[in-house]
Formats: C-alpha cells, sequence, structure tokens
C-alpha cells in the first residue's frame, strides 16, 4: 500500500500537497486512535474485564498507536531514522510540550507514591534507549543502531512493566466497585471512564457488533493514514534537504502524540491534573518499550540513529526526562505553572534549535 501512494507522492509532488497530505494523514491517525481507543474500552467492559486492566493496558496502548504504527510501517519499508525520530521526538513533545501546556493552564496534583515510581521508570527506559544505541555510535557525533535483539529485550521490558502496573494497581484499589484516585496508576481508571464516556458519543456505541467493526475501521485507518504520511515525510524531506528523522522528531512526533494532548489537556480543564502527568510519563514509557521496541524487532538490521540523535536528540530527550524528574522532586504536591512555563520554553527553544541547524 505504501509502494501505492509513493509512486505519487515523490519529489516532483508540490510541496502543498505534501505538507496536506502530511497533515490529514495526522488528523485521521488521531482520530482514528480516539475511536480506536473508546471501542476497545466499550468491548473490555462488555466482555467484564476489570477497569484497572483497561486503563493500564487498553487505553495507555492505545493512545500510543499511531506512533507505533508509523515507526514499525516506517522500519519495515526502511526508514529506521524515521521511526526512530518519531519515538524520540514524541518523548520529547509529550514531556516539554504537551506537560508543559497542561501545568500551565493548572497546577497538576502530583500523587507521590505513584508517580514517583513511575517518573523513575519513564527516566530508566529513556537512559535505556540511549545505552542501547550508544555502544554503537562509536562516540559523539557518530552514527548509531538500536539492534534487533534490543527491539525483543524492550518489547519484553514492555510485558514486564504492563504486569508490574496491574499488580501495584490491583494493591491500590479502594474497594470492591469503588473508584478512588489510588485505583490506577496516575488516575488511569479516570482514563477507562472518559474512554467509556466517548464510546456512548461515537460510533462505537450500539453493542458489541457495532464495537468489533469500529475497532477492525479504526485500526485500518491507522494503517492507511501511517502508508501515506510516511511517503509524504520521505519526499518533504527530500525535497527540503532535511533528513527524515529531523522531520520525524518534530511534525511528525507531534502529530502522532495529538491524543496524549487532547487527553492531557481536557483532564486538566476538568479538574483532574494528575492525569495529564500519568498520560504523559505512561505515554513516554511506551514510546520505548512498545514504539521503538517494536520497530527494532521487526527490522533484521535494527534502527540506524544519525549523528543528530548523539549530539541533539538524545541530549534533549534525556534533558526534559531529568528536568521532570526536578520538578516532581520540588513542586511538593503540584506541579506549579512556573514550571509548566519552563517546560514550554524548553521545547521552544528546542524547536528553534532544530529549524537552525538542521532546516
Amino acid at each position: 500500500m505504501e509502494h501505492f501512494f509513493e509512486s505519487w507522492l515523490n519529489t516532483d509532488t508540490h510541496a502543498l500537497v505534501l505538507l496536506l497530505v502530511i497533515v490529514v494523514s495526522l488528523v485521521v491517525l488521531a482520530k482514528a486512535a480516539d475511536w480506536l481507543v473508546a471501542a476497545a474500552v466499550s468491548l473490555s467492559v462488555r466482555t467484564g474485564l476489570p477497569k484497572v486492566v483497561i486503563g493500564v493496558t487498553v487505553v495507555s496502548l492505545g493512545t500510543t498507536t499511531p506512533e507505533a504504527a508509523v515507526s514499525v510501517m516506517a522500519a519495515v519499508g526502511g526508514d529506521p531514522g524515521l521511526a526512530l525520530g518519531n519515538a524520540v521526538g514524541s518523548i520529547i513533545c509529550d514531556t516539554g510540550l504537551i506537560l508543559g501546556l497542561a501545568a500551565t493552564l493548572r497546577p497538576l496534583p502530583i500523587d507521590r507514591e505513584n508517580v514517583w515510581r513511575q517518573s523513575w521508570i519513564q527516566l530508566g527506559a529513556g537512559l535505556l534507549l540511549v545505552i542501547g544505541c550508544w555502544p554503537f555510535a562509536g562516540g559523539l557525533g557518530t552514527a548509531g543502531n538500536l539492534p534487533q535483539w534490543m527491539g525483543f529485550v524492550l518489547l519484553g521490558l514492555l510485558v514486564g512493566y504492563l504486569w508490574f502496573s496491574v499488580r501495584w494497581a490491583k494493591r491500590q484499589r479502594v474497594g470492591p466497585g469503588e473508584l478512588g484516585s489510588g485505583e490506577l496508576e496516575s488516575g488511569e481508571t479516570s482514563l477507562a471512564e472518559a474512554g467509556e464516556g466517548a464510546a456512548a458519543t461515537n460510533p462505537a456505541a450500539g453493542g458489541t457488533p457495532r464495537a468489533l467493526l469500529v475497532l477492525v475501521g479504526s485500526l485500518a485507518l491507522v494503517v492507511v493514514a501511517s502508508s501515506t504520511l510516511i511517503p509524504a515525510v520521505r519526499a518533504t524531506a527530500e525535497k527540503a534537504g532535511v533528513p527524515e528523522s529531523i522531520i520525524a522528531a518534530t511534525l511528525v512526533a507531534f502529530g502522532t502524540s495529538l491524543p496524549e494532548l487532547v487527553t492531557a489537556v481536557t483532564a486538566t480543564l476538568r479538574g483532574h491534573g494528575e492525569l495529564a502527568i500519568g498520560n504523559v510519563v505512561g505515554a513516554d514509557i511506551l514510546n520505548v518499550f512498545f514504539v521503538a521496541g517494536a520497530s527494532a524487532a521487526v527490522t533484521p538490521d535494527g534502527l540506524d540513529a544519525d549523528p543528530h540523535f548523539s549530539y541533539f536528540y538524545f541530549p534533549v530527550m534525556m534533558a526534559v526526562l531529568v528536568l521532570l524528574r526536578v520538578g516532581l522532586q520540588r513542586g511538593g504536591t503540584e506541579l506549579r505553572r512556573g514550571f509548566g512555563v519552563t517546560l514550554l520554553v524548553v521545547y521552544g527553544v528546542y524547536l528553534t534549535l532544530n529549524t537552525l541547524f538542521f532546516t
């Protein structure tokens, strides 16, 4: 399918057409992910799956479906830089832009026990991704590689992370049938409830057969949108003379992070700011274990990381993750607006430097 779109999306295509295809593909990806989560939650509830499992698995994995679909298809199609750039860029976007915007809108309450534990996993996952590439990089400013075997390791850690998350969440249940702020990691029960509410107002409502149809259709839309997005990004990069990994780490990363953006902003405005932190931290972890892991696992030669990663993208990624740890440490019971502004400034500097140096 991707080859079909690539046949008419090439360097001869007008730049405005390429940009339009990219924007439309990203919008379709975001909407399809929204329907996918709602349909999956609806099916899970109808089959009696505990809400704790829904929140930790279905909703969390559903919101990272766009990143995973784009990165895996890019890796299979021979664009490892796009795959890795999307994963790393999404972490930077989630932490710098999305969490920064949420905290600026309203101070975000910190669930000390849950967020503390999850943020350590978040930082460790980012560091593991860098280490996975670094031994093969040969030093600062040279190319690296995330090997296929490391992809399988990351997928194994994904399984372990989800398993432990379910155990931690069950241990914190308030009681049979009760819902409390500690029931799920960083309020993931409310995420599940949000999915159920969405299911009531979207095409997934109306019974199990209809929910199944929406689930399959949403997955198909994700695949089609990814198939149009990748050749459009490739053609744009070639036309502009910019590496694909750079576009992936900025424009594509922002587009595939739209589900997290909508979830975080909506939760914050509705007075559930702790969900914004939980959503971002969980998405960052899954971007390493799920997105980068799956992309490397399906590629025999692994994911190549061009020199930009070693001296720019990896350092920026680790900087925002460490900055978040500092904010959690010093914030006490909440992430304040001042810290949100700091994150936004850091993200703005990142985009500015990216534009000055790589375009």
